[in-house]
């Protein structure tokens, strides 16, 4: 930390930790803040996991970054968070082929897309950013409780503050693109402060820790996206953007850097948390809410089908 500033996180080069012999799995790694994530942990050692929609862009990333850093241990492994089947058969697959991770970044987010039903009959955002997260994190939390300095990473949004949650009617009609999207984002964030309280009160050895990238210029307003949203991102205000590296640095430190504790947030520290170095903030209110936090890890477990074991 930086001594000027105790909610600064030191970004220097020389105060990177050395990741050799710890394995992350990280979701959503093909591409912007994921690619730019695993590229640092590989960089500085580590075994990481691109768990990937595309098989095929995940293989052409992890080419890229073994030509970049030749060393560099990482694996391709497919996972469809949208489809309850695929996160439990990756979940399996890595059981089975003995794959120990000490920290899972949940990083992968769809963003705006027209109105979209999973087969399950969830909204796809509410599906991929938080149902599939959930119940992968449900899933490997066993795994993860035997790593060094163990870690669930949950990277949300500063749009988290924009938004409220009806747990009555999760997918919440009538369809609003960017609504759903930050109450996707607030539910990240609740999530994991729940889990943050049923970890400690376990006194489990895991960590659940959140952060968010500010404003990165990545393709998550992409085609998948409502038209005015790819424009309104991905062109207009794209000049004001931070790269993926930059906009990666608040989950790097929240899954790496000594001193973390569960609980908290890390984001940028600029102005309205859209750049800069990463700083421990404090979440919204509605996220920190302990009912909140309650009634959505039952929603949860029911909606998923998938129950914690603490």
């Amino acid at each position: 930390m930086n001594p000027s500033n105790p909610t600064t996180p030191d970004t220097a080069p020389g105060a990177e930790p050395d990741l050799a012999g710890r394995v992350f799995v990280i979701t959503g790694a093909s591409s912007g803040l994921g690619l730019a994530t695993t590229t640092a942990l590989a960089r500085r050692g580590a075994r990481v996991v691109l768990a990937v929609r595309d098989e095929a862009k995940g293989r052409h990333a992890a080419a890229r970054l073994t030509a970049l850093h030749p060393c560099a241990p990482v694996e391709v492994r497919h996972l469809e968070l949208s489809d309850p089947h695929s996160v439990h058969t990756f979940a399996k697959g890595l059981r089975a082929d003995g794959v120990h991770p000490d920290v899972l970044i949940n990083n992968a987010g769809v963003m705006a897309p027209p109105h979209t039903l999973t087969p399950q009959g969830h909204e796809l955002q509410f599906a991929v950013n938080h149902l599939g997260h959930f119940a992968l994190t449900a899933h490997l939390i066993d795994l993860l409780a035997h790593g060094h300095d163990p870690r669930v990473v949950t990277v949300t949004s500063v749009n988290h503050r924009r938004a409220s949650l009806d747990l009555r009617n999760p997918d919440q009609h009538p369809y609003s693109p960017m609504g759903h999207y930050n109450r996707s984002k607030l539910a990240n964030a609740v999530f994991a402060l729940e889990l943050h309280r049923r970890l400690t009160a376990a006194a489990h050895p895991v960590r659940s820790v959140l952060a968010h990238p500010g404003y990165a210029a990545t393709a998550l307003p992409g085609t998948g996206s409502v038209h005015a949203v790819r424009l309104l991102f991905g062109h207009l205000l794209r000049p004001l953007a931070q790269s993926p590296e930059r906009g990666a640095l608040s989950q790097l430190h929240a899954a790496t850097a000594p001193g973390v504790r569960g609980g908290e947030l890390y984001g940028p520290g600029g102005i309205g948390e859209l750049r800069g170095a990463p700083k421990r903030l404090e979440p919204a209110a509605r996220a920190r809410d302990a009912e909140t936090g309650r009634r959505l890890w039952d929603l949860s477990q029911e909606l998923t089908g998938v129950h914690f074991t603490l």
